[in-house]
């Protein structure tokens, strides 16, 4: 059986997107940085971080569905 490498188009700019959706919507809700890293279990450095670095701190899909569920904020919308 012969298989080939498959081109898919991967957007290298997902985290970046990713970081500042998290930071719109989280505004939006009105929530501080402090506020949603006590909700989601994580310390305020990392979140600022997450927030602050466009990209360059990634986090895992469970904190971020925590997040989600946090800001009442579907999944899809941080990838927009």
């Amino acid at each position: 059986m012969t298989t080939f490498k498959r081109y898919f188009y991967f957007d290298i700019e997902i985290r970046k997107k990713i970081s500042l959706n998290i930071r719109k919507y989280r505004k939006i809700a009105g929530i501080t940085q402090e506020q949603l890293a006590l909700d989601i279990g994580v310390s305020y450095d990392f979140l600022r971080r997450l927030e602050f670095k466009e990209g360059k701190v990634g986090c895992s899909i469970d904190t971020l569905y925590k997040i989600s569920v946090v800001l009442n904020t579907r999944i899809d919308k941080f990838f927009e």
